[in-house]
């Protein structure tokens, strides 16, 4: 039975009206089961816009639905290499066009439905069908073109151009493989309340704003080698709750256990739980970008890469690391984090903390305090950064005190705050700003060609550097490893040089446990937990 609702998410039902009430009922997809011994609660602090992996792009969403879906290939958490999923074994032409995968048999999803090459299709072509609107799946899969259904089991995946990165995309939950029966029976909204995979758990119940529920799948028996065997004491129910008004709700919630798991805790509220035995603090790195701001290179004032540098020079990353992140953070210094694959050690202590320097780079721009108000000017006009500052992420409280940083090297910063993602984009598309912070995670570098192609999607430094775009197109073609470690290399170590990023912190994800639980690991991303191994007591 449907719970009652909360009154304070009266009006978020009504917003989303029928398709909210579509998602409070059990998933009548699936069988009946006996109630959960081990249950556990754990927080989610983003309510995400919708679940469905194919369509929506949100990193939470992947906290519930790794374990819902398998994939076709897995990444080892520890060594970060490619390991079978529901794909025992693949191939790939010399070429770098064609991909076989050689299928597992044996497998069926939640529903019942066999899993086999023709499921493996249709999750392509409902992912690849414009009408569905992926949002970040499709263009996981680059130069895709289509697939052949060589037998029963096995699949071939066809590129119009080599994508190294491909792999790495077919191991996200983003591209997990769903039931076909599924899928088709629902309409595209529907789909995300009664989701079905092949995953360790079952998706059993999604309320918008409330909560959403798995229950573990007791005929799981196709894991892949990092998955353990499940015991006695193993977490057989999860749900999740939203904590999305107050970050210092997260930590409450874990103390009084009302919540046995939470992630992006707060730095100062994992601090104080530390003290805590019946908690854990469990950091996990994640791999991808550091926190950045990018900068504009085509408005003035830093459309001057002597500014750029001087804006770089002029912070204080540890100052910042050890007020506002509390030490869980080490301090970013290039374009990708330092546990991520290719990070180049050579962009390690560029622009260190020097103000001096920071002064003397905006003089030699013709820059002066001609009023001696500790500003720096240009014919009359004060040197201003207009910075866009979205809400997550301590970004605001960063900002702030970059702010504060940059005033004592001669520099104004005007702060614009945006409420979410799509103003943020509707903002940078204005053109009025210096700088923006934002950023992306993933393992494979191809990540950088959305930010710093000439023609990338995220191109926010508006950079338009030819050395930089060949460098960035071999990167994403070239399969081996070592010349790919060596273009990566190049390309950092560019974007260093012409100063179009901010580097502030690489990201660790903070999460809190409860004493009473055992086994909880993350998957290579560092985002998503493995809730298979997770045990009680």
């Amino acid at each position: 039975m449907c719970r009652s609702i909360p009154h304070i998410l009266a009006g978020i039902i009504t917003m989303v009206g029928f398709t909210a009430m579509a998602g409070c009922a059990r998933n009548p997809i699936l069988p009946q089961e006996a109630p959960a011994r081990h249950k556990i609660v754990y927080g989610l602090t983003l309510q995400p816009s919708g679940f469905d992996p194919h369509i929506h792009s949100s990193a939470e969403l992947g906290i519930p639905l790794r374990q819902v879906y398998d994939t076709l290939v897995y990444r080892n958490p520890e060594t970060r290499e490619f390991t079978p999923g529901l794909a025992e074994s693949w191939t790939i032409s010399p070429d770098g066009l064609i991909y076989t995968f050689y299928l597992r048999r044996g497998v069926t999803f939640h529903d019942g439905t066999p899993f086999n090459a023709d499921a493996v299709g249709a999750n392509l072509e409902r992912i690849t069908d414009p009408e569905i609107g992926s949002q970040r799946a499709v263009f996981m899969l680059g130069p895709y073109i289509g697939h052949e259904i060589v037998d029963e089991y096995t699949i071939r995946l066809l590129l119009a151009e080599p994508f190294s990165p491909l792999l790495d995309s077919l191991s996200q939950v983003y591209l997990g493989i769903a039931s076909p029966t599924a899928f088709k029976a629902l309409s595209r909204d529907r789909y995300q309340f009664h989701q079905v995979g092949t995953g360790p758990f079952r998706f059993i119940e999604y309320v918008p704003g409330d909560r959403l529920v798995i229950r573990r799948n007791p005929d799981y028996a196709w894991a892949p080698a990092h998955y353990q065997a499940v015991l006695g004491n193993s977490v057989d129910e999860v749900e999740f709750r939203f904590f999305t008004e107050s970050p210092a709700s997260r930590a409450v919630a874990l103390e009084s256990g009302h919540v046995q798991i939470m992630g992006e805790l707060l730095p100062t509220d994992a601090r104080v739980l530390t003290a805590n035995s019946d908690v854990r603090i469990v950091p996990v790195p994640v791999a991808g970008q550091p926190l950045q701001f990018i900068m504009n290179t085509t408005r003035f004032p830093t459309d001057d890469i002597r500014v750029r540098q001087a804006v770089l020079f002029g912070t204080n990353r540890e100052a910042i690391i050890d007020s506002i992140f509390q030490r869980f953070s080490p301090a970013a210094w290039g374009p990708l984090s330092a546990n991520s694959p290719f990070y180049d050690r050579g962009v390690r202590g560029a622009y260190a903390y020097d103000p001096g320097r920071a002064r003397t780079l905006l003089e030699n721009a013709g820059f002066a305090d001609s009023d001696n108000n500790g500003i720096f000017d240009l014919g009359g006009a004060e040197l201003e950064l207009d910075v866009i500052v979205p809400p997550w992420g301590l970004i605001p409280e960063v900002s702030q005190l970059l702010q504060s940083q940059w005033r004592t090297i001669g520099v104004k910063a005007n702060l614009i705050p945006v409420p979410s993602r799509n103003v943020l984009v509707e903002t940078v598309n204005q053109g009025e700003y210096n700088l923006v912070a934002f950023y992306s995670f993933g393992i494979d570098p191809v990540l950088l060609n959305d930010y710093f192609l000439s023609s990338g999607s995220l191109n926010w430094s508006r950079v338009a550097n030819t050395e930089l775009d060949a460098l960035l197109i071999e990167g994403a073609r070239q399969a081996d490893l070592q010349t790919r470690w060596g273009i990566y290399s190049q390309v950092q170590r560019l974007i260093m040089t012409e100063a179009l990023i901010l580097p502030i912190r690489d990201y660790v994800n903070l999460n809190g446990i409860s004493a009473r639980l055992n086994g909880l690991t993350f998957d290579a991303y560092g985002w998503f937990p493995n809730l298979n191994n997770l045990t009680e007591g």
